[in-house]
């Protein structure tokens, strides 16, 4: 499996917009995770796999929006900080307890940014 990070440099040597990168990787995590939710019986084996590259993701989000030279306005980078630390709460809340229900929010939480990035162009 590639890490979230190299997915995201490799992707992004092929998208101009920065925007429509972090919209696919999103997808492309919940798309994983969605997979696990929907064969949980036999999609557990993947759960860690995909929970670990939702995981990477957001920590790349979650450095980016702290990182001071980031160009954003102050409160869009702490409500992404905050979304962040919410996601990996639940990230570990689903690896200490896993059901497929702990996998709802995360799913849901990707697809949204990632439509929210793709129509605020």
């Amino acid at each position: 499996m590639r890490s979230a990070a190299e997915a995201y440099q490799s992707i992004a040597t092929k998208t101009v917009n920065p925007r429509d990168l972090e919209a696919d990787m999103l997808l492309q995590a919940a798309s994983r995770l969605q997979a696990v939710q929907d064969s949980w019986e036999e999609g557990k084996l993947s759960l860690d796999e995909a929970l670990t590259y939702n995981r990477k993701l957001w920590s790349i989000f979650l450095n980016s929006a702290t990182n001071g030279d980031n160009p954003l306005p102050t409160d869009v980078r702490q409500n992404v900080a905050n979304l962040g630390l919410f996601v990996m709460n639940q990230t570990m809340t689903a690896l200490a307890d896993p059901r497929p229900e702990r996998l709802a929010t995360l799913i849901s939480i990707n697809r949204e940014l990632a439509a929210g990035l793709r129509t605020g162009k």
